[in-house]
């Protein structure tokens, strides 16, 4: 895929049957673009709005698409090709199903959906594992042995294994330690930049958001309320929910006012 890979979501509607979710999202995350993130409270819909991005859930009206071919559409090899084009991680990555399955089965596994969807590369598991700060001890670790915190790090190890054009992050350092999620954060902003990586990060994380994303959205009643710096749209305080997030987490909202 071109390095202007770009995927958006036009005028989306989706929830659930007598409970709406989505009401008239657009946004668009393109390759070569710095890192944009999606802040909003607990339950404003972010997750939702990932699975719709992702072809898991179809909106009820308006579409995704991923350089102009709807994402709902796609099929056969032109779906592989999607996944592993546009990779996801989710804040739910670390369901381990299979007991035996190790880090790096895991990481062989991306290798081989990177393979089947086109994109071919040299990059080894240790240093997918390097990327996220854990050391080559790790391959031979049963996934059910690791901690939550390891566990969400071989997941987005996992999806940068196939190398990108767009990768979509949901709440990706919530078990990982205080201590290391700065660190954490400035590999994986080094690593999106030198691969020219379009980011979307969801998270009510405003320090990581801050750390990783030059622009911010807000998505609240079921839309995007706010758009530009965190700075700039935690200033949009005539919006119920941004005001109520900044009144939630004053001590971090102080530190980028």
């Amino acid at each position: 895929m071109p390095a202007s890979t770009t995927l958006t979501a036009t005028s989306l509607h989706a929830g659930y049957p007598g409970e709406p979710v989505l009401a008239g999202v657009d946004l668009s995350i393109a390759a070569g673009r710095p890192p944009q993130g999606l802040l909003g409270a607990s339950g404003a819909g972010k997750t939702t709005l990932i699975g719709v991005l992702r072809g898991d859930m179809k909106p009820s009206s308006g579409q995704v698409t991923l350089d102009g071919r709807n994402v709902h559409k796609l099929r056969g090899k032109d779906h592989r090709t999607f996944r592993a084009a546009v990779r996801f991680v989710s804040q739910y990555a670390m369901t381990v199903v299979e007991p035996r399955e190790t880090v790096s089965g895991r990481l062989d596994h991306a290798s081989k959906v990177a393979r089947k969807g086109g994109r071919t590369h040299a990059v080894s598991p240790a240093e997918m594992l390097e990327t996220v700060g854990l050391g080559e001890h790790f391959l031979g670790r049963r996934m059910m042995t690791l901690s939550g915190g390891e566990k969400q790090r071989v997941a987005l190890a996992t999806a940068l294994a196939t190398r990108p054009e767009i990768l979509i992050l949901d709440e990706p350092l919530t078990a990982v330690d205080p201590g290391m999620r700065g660190e954490i954060s400035s590999t994986l902003r080094d690593v999106i930049e030198r691969l020219g990586i379009g980011v979307l990060i969801a998270s009510h994380d405003i320090e990581l958001l801050q750390r990783l994303c030059p622009q911010i959205s807000f998505l609240g009643e079921g839309r995007i309320l706010a758009r530009g710096s965190l700075e700039e749209v935690l200033a949009h305080t005539e919006h119920g929910e941004i005001r109520e997030l900044a009144e939630s987490a004053p001590q971090a909202v102080q530190r980028f006012r």
